[in-house]
């Protein structure tokens, strides 16, 4: 009987320490960077740390969307060729709940648990603290921001990804002054993008002969109720609102206003989309005087209207893809070709290096709000447009080129 124990024993071990082997010989499943082995090629991971909680977790979706979307077709398309190697992409996500602190973190656990030579963050805020050791640990800062001093700080791995927002304050102030008077009251959010906007706007504001009645600053991301700020603002009996912060709160603050018996006009920051507020506020009159920044769905090229049609397909007739989502589905084409034009997907200065041809090389037939190139400070160069709700219907306003 021990005889047999004995020899069951040995036949068990024999079989675990196959098992074991053959366990060490599967294919990771793509963490690090590396090769994923077995014959299917690279995997390369690429972060994205943004809010994927509190009030602006839309926004955060939104920008996912994109980036995941783009992802996939890369690789349903067969991935990237770079040099000898068939890389597939593999996207990384790590809530920031908006906060830099944490996108801080979140960086450096994707560069080094994940291995990401490219990192997205949707906010001026995660991006300058990004830029603080992005450079000494070499990976590339994809930042959807459209404040100007991410690029005007020269980090030579930064991108910006949409227009610097400085455009807009001037078309968006002569049109409110137009039409409804110089009065305005701000609402606008706390967090350092609405502030630097704010600043930027009363500039602007004033030098065009306005006032500035009221201001309420707003933690879009905690608050829910805005009515005691929305009564404090027209309490200056002002002809204009200017708020900021992401599509959800900004339709919240827009309500209340309007509830409260306001009927002058808004001012959006850029960072809302009225593609997304109209639906919230379901009342189309909420609308009239609202000037934002126009739909991306509506740019007129081919490249559009089949990342549209696509985006519908997964997400429902009924919703329509924002700004937010088709610059990261245009951004991460970009990076892609680029990776491959420069021969590496761990190299960050070569890959940026590689941006502007990367851009020329892809179509508008093919990708969405298509940059033409990549300025010398480290933006894409893309062409955004304004809307107005007149008189029922949107219409479209002219903005300056960006400098």
């Amino acid at each position: 009987m021990q005889r047999k124990w004995k020899s069951l024993l040995a036949t068990s071990a024999a079989a675990f320490l196959l098992f074991l082997t053959a366990c060490g010989s599967q294919p990771s499943s793509g963490g690090g960077g590396g090769s994923a082995g077995g014959g299917q090629g690279k995997v390369v991971n690429i972060g994205w740390s943004g809010p994927q909680s509190g009030g602006a977790a839309l926004y955060g979706k939104n920008t996912l969307d994109g980036l995941e979307m783009a992802v996939n077709d890369i690789n349903a398309a067969g991935g990237i060729k770079v040099g000898n190697d068939r890389v597939t992409l593999k996207l990384v996500a790590l809530d920031d709940k908006y906060l830099p602190n944490e996108t801080a973190t979140n960086a450096r656990r994707l560069k080094t648990e994940s291995k990401a030579t490219i990192i997205f963050t949707p906010h001026s805020g995660g991006t300058f603290a990004m830029q603080q050791f992005n450079v000494q640990e070499k990976f590339l800062v994809a930042a959807y921001t459209s404040e100007p001093k991410v690029t005007e700080v020269k980090n030579p791995l930064t991108v910006r990804i949409p227009p610097r927002y400085d455009i807009y304050p001037k078309t968006f102030s002569e049109e409110m002054i137009k039409r409804f008077g110089k009065k305005a009251a701000l609402v606008p959010g706390t967090h350092q993008y609405a502030k630097d906007w704010s600043v930027l706007f009363k500039k602007v504001w004033t030098g065009l002969g306005g006032e500035i009645v009221a201001e309420n600053p707003v933690d879009y991301n905690k608050e829910s109720d805005f009515a005691p700020a929305i009564t404090k603002a027209l309490a200056g009996k002002p002809d204009v609102l200017f708020v900021g912060g992401a599509s959800q709160p900004t339709a919240l603050v827009i309500k209340t206003a309007r509830e409260q018996g306001f009927k002058g006009g808004v001012i959006m920051m850029d960072q809302a989309k009225v593609e997304e507020v109209g639906p919230i506020l379901k009342d189309p009159k909420m609308m009239e005087g609202v000037i934002g920044v126009a739909p991306a769905s509506e740019y007129p090229t081919e490249g559009t209207k089949k990342f549209v049609e696509a985006y519908k397909k997964k997400f429902g007739a009924d919703k329509i893809p924002t700004s937010e989502t088709a610059y990261h589905y245009m951004a991460m084409h970009v990076f892609a070709k680029a990776m491959e034009l420069a021969g590496t997907t761990d190299d960050p200065a070569a890959i940026r290096a590689k941006i502007d041809d990367a851009c020329k090389q892809l179509t508008d037939n093919e990708i969405p709000s298509l940059a033409k190139g990549l300025s010398e400070d480290g933006a894409l160069n893309t062409a955004p447009r304004a809307t107005t709700m007149k008189d029922g219907k949107f219409v479209e306003l002219p903005l300056p080129t960006q400098p």
